[in-house]
């Protein structure tokens, strides 16, 4: 469910799984704040994912419907249920997004750009890549409410870990009309920079 903050229009506060009609309402540049269940998931993960869902013809592990959080988070620490946990690079996993948008993944969460095919995987499959704020992953930490390894768990850090969330603070990079955040941001910068040397 998404609701705006009672101070303003911004953060909207988000609540996860991720519906197809709170999908669709959220806006390329929107911040966000989300609460509910992540699921992490780095490059082995992916790559073993997308190997069950070819095996099986579904996700495995319950994952339709819910946003994969592409961390690593490290073991507990000052009482929390991970040391720390940010955002990487999201263009690693863009191999392999597309099929699993189209089995039913809703959304993702990392840092940088994507790839034209996963625009259009967005746009098709009406999901929405949210990015979170890199080097702040000890912040970050202080919003995960629980974290439990569900499989994978030889690959360490790579694991697929469900991982509850508090206000988890994001924003939307690619909305689920494909709208891109970083394409827009580099041309409304040429336009700019194309104006003040004229």
């Amino acid at each position: 469910m998404v609701t705006e903050n009672m101070v303003g229009s911004s953060p909207r506060r988000v609540s996860l799984p991720l519906s197809s009609q709170d999908a669709s309402s959220l806006r390329v540049g929107d911040e966000v704040l989300l609460t509910g269940p992540v699921f992490t998931a780095r490059d082995a993960t992916h790559a073993r994912l997308v190997a069950e869902l070819d095996t099986l013809g579904v996700l495995p592990y319950g994952l339709e419907g819910h946003v994969l959080f592409y961390a690593g988070p490290t073991p507990a620490a000052a009482g929390r249920p991970v040391g720390s946990v940010g955002p990487t690079t999201a263009k690693r996993m863009d191999s392999f997004t597309p099929a699993l948008l189209a089995a039913g993944v809703r959304g993702m969460i990392g840092k940088g750009v994507r790839s034209q095919a996963v625009r259009e995987a967005c746009a098709l499959q009406g999901a929405v890549y949210f990015a979170a704020v890199g080097g702040s992953a000890a912040l970050l930490a202080t919003r995960v409410v629980s974290s439990q390894t569900i499989a994978y768990a030889e690959l360490g850090t790579e694991a697929l870990v469900r991982m509850e969330l508090q206000d988890f603070p994001v924003f939307v990079a690619i909305d689920a009309m494909g709208n891109d955040l970083y394409a827009s941001a580099a041309d409304e910068w040429r336009s700019r920079s194309a104006e003040e040397s004229s």
